[in-house]
């Protein structure tokens, strides 16, 4: 497709131990690079709605763990199916901002469902920031266009001992270090 990307890695995820990959979410491109990003096996946490699209929607509830966010009891019922892919060695990946933001925001807010998954299974979170890939393959049709992707996937933060009452701080530290990143890639970006 013409893309080519660039990986910054200060820290590597170690072979069978499990983490929360969380990323900000701006293009079609992102679930792909986070494939290439990411070698430890993990499964996304994504929108039930999305199984409705014809053939993706197919394999899509194969391969995720499928929430509705308006309903309570699917909330409750990921913590359940995370809970046994995170015992069978994998990780998951969660995009927090809960969709693709409207192309003038940099940054949405974040749910809380990946932070509290982290502290509720104490693994480490590890925050990933793409860059380019809104200005290279953006949900506007017929804009972007070839270039590097650039990725830098950050120390990751510790979930040892928090608990459920450290959601919020955990979430705006991992926003925080999202948000800065972009500002280095792209200093046009405000806060």
């Amino acid at each position: 497709m013409g893309f080519t990307y660039s990986i910054n890695r200060d820290e590597i995820p170690k072979a069978h131990e499990s983490y929360m990959f969380v990323a900000n979410h701006t293009s079609m491109a992102d679930i792909m690079l986070m494939l290439v990003t990411v070698k430890n096996p993990f499964v996304f946490v994504g929108k039930a709605e999305l199984a409705k699209i014809p053939l993706f929607g197919f394999f899509y509830k194969r391969t995720c763990i499928l929430v509705d966010r308006s309903s309570p009891k699917s909330r409750h019922a990921v913590f359940l199916r995370a809970q046994k892919r995170l015992q069978s060695g994998l990780s998951i990946c969660i995009f927090p901002e809960g969709g693709v933001p409207e192309e003038h925001i940099e940054l949405d807010e974040f749910q809380n469902g990946a932070f509290r998954l982290a502290i509720n299974h104490q693994i480490p979170l590890v925050p990933i920031t793409f860059a380019d890939n809104k200005k290279r393959l953006s949900y506007t049709f017929f804009s972007g266009g070839p270039g590097i992707m650039r990725v830098k996937m950050h120390e990751f933060i510790t979930t040892k001992g928090l608990g459920i009452e450290d959601t919020k701080p955990l979430k705006d530290e991992t926003k925080e270090v999202i948000l800065k990143q972009l500002q280095v890639f792209n200093p046009k970006v405000n806060s």
